[in-house]
């Protein structure tokens, strides 16, 4: 079965909201909420694979901080790993170019969301953290 390493981006804004992006109808998995972000290309770090994709779907620049999860959900034809990370948009206005479309929630409110599965862990450890 086919491997795929991407990452995501758990972004934050001025109001402590997380972005939530909604993936388009004719994508795999199509109308389930997720992280952006996206494939790591050969010779890139998850945080290079990070900006650039941010870059390309949403048309805004991010800074990539802390590290979040690493998880792996085996779907019906691919297996996927997916490493997020916590970020910040330091310029632009996110726009869905790839996306249905995007909500900025408060991580209380994330579970109202039909999420993607590999993107679950990423909400559990985010509440774990949020205990401390």
């Amino acid at each position: 079965m086919k491997k795929v390493d991407v990452v995501g981006a758990v972004i934050y804004n001025e109001n402590n909201e997380i972005l939530c992006a909604l993936r388009a109808m004719n994508m795999s998995l199509g109308g389930l909420w997720e992280f952006p972000g996206g494939k790591i290309e050969p010779g890139e770090s998850p945080e290079e694979t990070l900006v650039r994709e941010i870059q390309e779907e949403l048309g805004c620049k991010i800074e990539v901080h802390d590290f979040i999860a690493d998880t792996t959900h085996e779907y019906p034809n691919v297996i996927v790993r997916l490493m997020t990370y916590k970020s910040k948009i330091i310029e632009g206005i996110p726009v869905p170019t790839e996306h249905e479309r995007l909500e900025w929630l408060p991580l209380e409110k994330l579970r109202s969301l039909d999420w993607a599965p590999a993107d679950l862990p990423t909400i559990n450890e985010l509440e774990k953290q949020s205990l401390k």
